[in-house]
């Protein structure tokens, strides 16, 4: 514990500098305050707040917040403009080195929204890198056909560039040449370790509960840390602070319901408040699908074996100044199976679950226009398998995370933010490999880190973004410096080149076997305090995930037109994995490999009144490095009397493509709104993707355990299982092309002013392409994705 409490005190001297820094800017006046929807209270993300007649302006961030600072003494007009909403604005009265509050309430306008507002962005673009960066609203998902007329994150991240969707069941997501465990997933800044369900169409998060969704593919900055690949950052609503409000859904698939509102209300307009939020999602596919769908093919006769139920509710404290404090609470729960098409036998049973809680704040003190979030939370994930031919396995990782943050703003769009974070975390592993080895691990770790960043932009033509990120891992006694950088030059406001790139580590390993054509099984562990060797034979300095990123791109607009290419490169120069060279019980259980993925895309986006257009097309590689049994060949150790006490085998390096090496993806989304009163849209995806590599099977045997007993065992009588001799090449073979295309309609039908009710009809796969999803290995049976799917879809908001 000495280097935390030596990184502790480092933090605390480096926070009393950084916070001279932001002293030093605080001449001249400061405006500052937050957006808000009148109707709902809600915070107004990303919407210019200017002062009329003058360059100066702000942008709002993911809290409504804006802050303008060294403005000059005098009157001015403080005006806001966005899409949806009445113009605002209001004179403001400036002294020298005065402080003034403003909050600002944005009257919806009695219209229907008539697009996704790409204006909204444009001042976003010019003064943010964006580099590997994708914004999501709840709007742009609902905007996809959905499964089952369910909008999902799940769902829509499967269109951002970059991103390899699986499967429809046991579907992950794998971005940029990243696995799931390397990528992040935060809710309201708390580590959610599994977002995604076993049918993977599906995440934990209620969409009309978010309030915004940033996806870092590549090369983020200093403010996230301890992954290796990408970031997917979902914030939440507060909850409606003026009336009671929700929404109830029914489908075939699941049933939904939320509801938010005041506990206590303002006494006057942005007065103190607080609010509530609760939602509730519960899948009864397992039971519906076979009586709704079973003249649909041979795969629904015994249904599709996939069940789940999300709780998550919030509370908020708002402050009369916009400060506010944040209480939350979740239980996520996912059950599935495998099941054999032929014989409908259960293969095998997964079962993982999700609990936890916590808080949040954001305070603006009156003397400054700072920003300062904090956040606590404890959490616990469990997950386990019981396979009929196989070892049951399972994993847990619970602890604690907090952080504070400090955000100063500056002229030109411009901001300095330094944070310190401390999480203690503890997992434990029980898992059998391919030969039937046990691997039992607890481990425990508190992992400590500080970080800085700043955005300069230099008159909207250079922006440049350094940040710096050092972790402290206390189980390993490691520091890890990181060095992040980005950079944006305008070469006109619609042309743009930027660049992004950084170091990256982490101690959090994956339990998945390239072996296993569907796996379920997402289990965790940190990384192990145990001498590690990397292919070439050679003991690692510390036992970390460590990587290397790189991300350019070129943005040019043309009207109503979006283009973005990205190339982009990651290098995982230690990808700490379990080990295939195991073959007996003293045998290290972890090798160190390493893998390069790059790929560029390149994606348009057209928003023009009731048309919305979307397409993507990527290219990636991904190659990793690993240690091997050389031919797959163990060869038995006797002792002096003839009885067999252990084997023994040659290893070797082999490079191979990981499970989610699909190189070419290309998904096609479009969107049209229609009637009088745009009560009508009618939207399609369609998606095509190269075959996905898989380890194909040579033969079979007899599995017997000669190690039973020790030296005593008899294995003659041994009546074994049936074992899988695998192919020498990992993932030597390809599975056939992917390509469906889906399709939804939705109508919409007012009630009143706050009440309607949407029906969607909805199509997956409407050609039904058989679109393979496994095969079994034992009997060569293929089983496929979801054939064609309809469902229907019955929502009341209210």
């Amino acid at each position: 514990m000495k280097g935390l409490s030596t990184l502790l005190r480092s933090s605390v001297l480096t926070l009393l500098l950084l916070s001279l820094v932001g002293a030093v800017y605080a001449q001249n006046g400061i405006i500052k305050g937050f957006v808000y929807d009148k109707e709902t209270g809600e915070p107004i993300i990303f919407t210019n707040v200017i002062l009329e007649g003058t360059q100066i302006g702000v942008q709002t961030d993911v809290n409504g917040y804006y802050t303008i600072t060294q403005v000059p003494a005098g009157t001015y007009t403080l005006s806001t403009t966005l899409l949806g909403y009445d113009t605002f604005k209001t004179s403001i009265t400036i002294k020298q080195n005065s402080i003034i509050s403003k909050k600002i309430f944005l009257q919806p306008r009695d219209q229907k929204l008539e697009s996704v507002e790409i204006t909204a962005r444009k001042t976003e673009k010019v003064t943010q890198i964006g580099a590997g960066t994708i914004t999501v609203t709840p709007r742009e998902m609902k905007m996809l056909p959905s499964t089952g007329g369910e909008p999902d994150i799940a769902q829509y991240l499967q269109v951002i560039p970059g991103v390899i969707f699986t499967g429809d069941q046991g579907g992950q997501l794998y971005i940029r040449g990243g696995s799931p465990t390397q990528t992040g997933i935060l809710l309201d800044g708390i580590t959610i370790y599994n977002p995604f369900h076993s049918i993977g169409l599906y995440s934990i998060f209620e969409t009309d509960a978010i309030r915004n969704v940033d996806v870092q593919t590549a090369g983020f900055n200093a403010q996230y840390g301890n992954r290796t690949s990408a970031i997917v950052d979902v914030t939440t609503k507060d909850g409606n602070k003026n009336r009671l409000a929700g929404k109830v859904s029914l489908s075939p698939i699941m049933a939904r319901a939320m509801l938010e509102g005041p506990i206590v209300k303002a006494k006057k307009e942005g007065g103190a408040n607080s609010t509530f939020l609760v939602s509730l999602k519960h899948s009864y596919l397992d039971k519906t699908s076979q009586s709704l769908y079973s003249g649909l093919g041979e795969q629904f006769d015994a249904g599709l074996p996939y069940s789940f139920t999300d709780i998550y509710a919030k509370a908020t404290i708002n402050a009369d100044n916009g400060s506010k404090l944040n209480f939350f609470g979740f239980n996520f729960d996912d059950k599935a199976k495998s099941i054999n098409p032929k014989t409908n036998a259960v293969n095998a049973s997964f079962n993982w679950q999700a609990t936890g809680g916590g808080a949040n704040f954001v305070i603006t003190p009156a003397s400054s226009s700072t920003l300062i979030r904090g956040r606590f939370a404890y959490s616990k994930y469990n997950i386990s398998t019981s396979e009929s031919t196989f070892r049951d396995r399972s994993s847990s990782i619970d602890g604690f995370e907090g952080g504070i943050d400090f955000t100063y703003f500056f002229p030109g769009y411009s901001q300095l933010k330094y944070g310190i974070e401390v999480s203690g975390f503890h997992t434990s592993l029980d898992y059998a490999n391919t030969l039937g080895l046990t691997t039992q691990l607890e481990r425990r770790n508190t992992l400590g880190s500080i970080f800085v960043m700043y955005r300069k932009n230099f008159a909207q033509k250079l922006i440049f973004e350094p940040g710096f990120r050092l972790q402290y891992y206390s189980s390993l006694d490691a520091f890890t410096p990181e060095p992040r950088l980005g950079l944006k030059y305008n070469i006109t406001p619609t042309v743009r080149l930027k660049a992004a790139g950084g170091l990256y580590s982490q101690n959090i390993l994956s339990t998945k076997s390239d072996r296993d054509i569907v796996n379920f099984f997402t289990g965790f562990v940190l990384s192990p305090d145990q001498a590690i060797n990397n292919t070439d034979g050679k003991r690692v300095n510390t036992n970390l995930q460590r990587a290397f990123h790189a991300v350019g791109g070129l943005e040019v607009d043309i009207q109503n037109v979006e283009l973005n290419l990205e190339p982009w490169y990651k290098n995982f120069y230690q990808n700490i994995e379990l080990s295939r060279v195991k073959i007996n019980v003293q045998d290290p259980d972890f090798t160190s490999g390493s893998g390069v993925a790059k790929g560029v895309d390149l994606s348009a986006r057209y928003s023009k009144k009731r048309v919305y257009l979307w397409g993507v097309v990527s290219y990636q590689q991904i190659i990793y490095k690993t240690l091997v049994l050389q031919g797959n060949q163990v060869t038995n150790v006797y002792n002096g009397q003839g009885q067999p006490v252990g084997v023994t085998g040659i290893t070797e390096t082999q490079t191979y493509p990981p499970p989610f090496d699909r190189r070419i993806n290309i998904n096609l989304l479009a969107s049209y709104t229609l009637g009088k009163d745009k009560d009508w849209e009618v939207s399609s995806r369609f998606n095509m993707g190269s075959p996905f590599p898989f380890t194909q099977t040579q033969g079979f045997y007899e599995d017997l355990n000669i190690q039973q007993n020790g030296i005593s065992t008899n294995y003659l009588p041994q009546n074994g299982n049936i074992g899988i001799i695998y192919s020498t090449d990992i993932n030597g073979g390809r599975l056939s092309y992917y390509h469906r295309l889906d399709f939804s309609v939705r109508k919409r039908f007012e009630l009143s002013k706050y009440s309607n009710i949407e029906t969607t009809l909805s199509l997956t796969n409407v050609y039904n392409r058989q679109n393979i999803f496994y095969i079994e290995r034992l009997d060569n049976t293929r089983v496929f994705q979801l054939p064609l799917f309809p469902s229907l879809n019955l929502t009341w908001n209210f």
